[in-house]
């Protein structure tokens, strides 16, 4: 019992072949467009990943070929928006090919008919109609799946974007405290400039309920890690850095009272970065009560603190007590916090240059 397909025979079991294959094909797409846009958990979506790395290996030979980073991060600001487009030509175009092979194993017996069938039913074109039995269902089947999976996109955007807005929201209002670029030794100075440390509790606190927010949304929605931040100078990997740092310099070397708001702002700040670093495989130390060494240097802990002492920040007298302190505090997300700087291509915070840059001065003092 044969039909004929282009020339050749079609039995009963390549239908059934191709019934399988269709399905499987599909399953695969479903998932993979269910669990990137609809699970709000950690998922790790294969399908999405591999095709994410075809685009990343573009995005990334076309971004070494530059040295300035500006124009790097111009190329790689675009990574994120044609991964989202590729996610729904790969899932559209997958589709397509999976119910041709549905067609097929429902009775049409050209390959170019099924075909023309699947993309008129996907794309509810109508140029193409079938004509009783199983295939009228099908047909419908598919133009509710090619549906779906339009609307999963649209529907997505505006989520991804809000969540994108409020990380951005607060790495734009850290330029007030930090300067821009935003540096740690920049958020104590310009506390000091306007003699308000008991305002920083109202950063760390920010920030605390920030790295939440992004432990939360950066893990369900994993391409918002590769969403750069729209100032090139003021990465939100390297303003989670800034006030992590800054935090962790208040607590082990300013000679003020400790803050219990501060050390929690760096528990939430190396909790969220291990959630992170957990889905992107990224190594870190686990058992911390053994010697690590940080990127950090003594010696460039030595010109921060020198720059501070300059600008008036009260200062302890032990340097030493107060490295083996900062040390206690970065160890927790020393590792991830570099890894990242590589990964996303964000540019380091240059400790070693503290002492080049202009000092801030006194910014609440009247004339007169």
């Amino acid at each position: 019992m044969c039909t004929s397909l282009g020339g050749w025979g079609v039995s009963v079991w390549v239908r059934v072949v191709c019934g399988v294959a269709g399905l499987a094909v599909e399953l695969i797409v479903l998932d993979a467009a269910i669990r990137t846009f609809l699970l709000p958990r950690v998922a790790n979506v294969t399908f999405s990943r591999l095709s994410a790395r075809g685009v990343g290996l573009i995005f990334n030979w076309l971004a070494r070929s530059s040295k300035e980073y500006l124009t790097r991060d111009r190329i790689l600001s675009m990574f994120a928006p044609f991964v989202l487009l590729t996610y729904q030509a790969m899932w559209l175009g997958m589709s397509c090919v999976a119910f041709a092979l549905l067609f097929i194993a429902g009775g049409v017996s050209s390959f170019a008919h099924a075909f023309s069938l699947s993309g008129s039913s996907l794309f509810t074109l109508g140029v193409t109609a079938a004509h009783g039995g199983t295939l009228s269902p099908l047909e419908f089947v598919e133009a509710a799946v090619g549906l779906t999976l339009l609307a999963l996109l649209i529907a997505f955007i505006p989520t991804l974007y809000q969540a994108f807005q409020r990380r951005e929201y607060s790495v734009s209002r850290l330029s007030v405290r930090a300067g821009i670029p935003a540096t740690p030794w920049g958020v104590l100075e310009i506390a000091q400039s306007v003699e308000s440390y008991e305002r920083l509790d109202e950063l760390w606190r920010e920030w605390e309920q920030w790295f939440i927010d992004v432990g939360e949304t950066h893990t369900t929605l994993i391409i918002l890690n590769y969403y750069r931040s729209p100032n090139p100078k003021q990465t939100w990997i390297g303003s989670a850095a800034t006030v992590l740092d800054a935090a962790a310099i208040f607590q082990a070397a300013v000679d003020v009272r400790p803050s219990p708001t501060a050390g929690l702002c760096i528990r939430s700040g190396w909790l969220t970065l291990r959630r992170l670093a957990d889905y992107f495989k990224l190594p870190y130390p686990v058992d911390l009560t053994q010697p690590i060494e940080i990127a950090i240097t003594r010696d460039e802990f030595d010109i921060v603190l020198a720059r501070l002492e300059r600008s008036g920040v009260p200062l302890v007298s032990d340097r030493d007590a107060a490295w083996r302190d900062f040390v206690g505090w970065r160890v927790n997300y020393d590792a991830i916090i570099e890894a990242l700087y590589v990964r996303f291509t964000c540019p380091r915070i240059a400790w070693h240059k503290a002492a080049a840059d202009p000092l801030v001065g006194p910014s609440n003092q009247r004339s007169g």
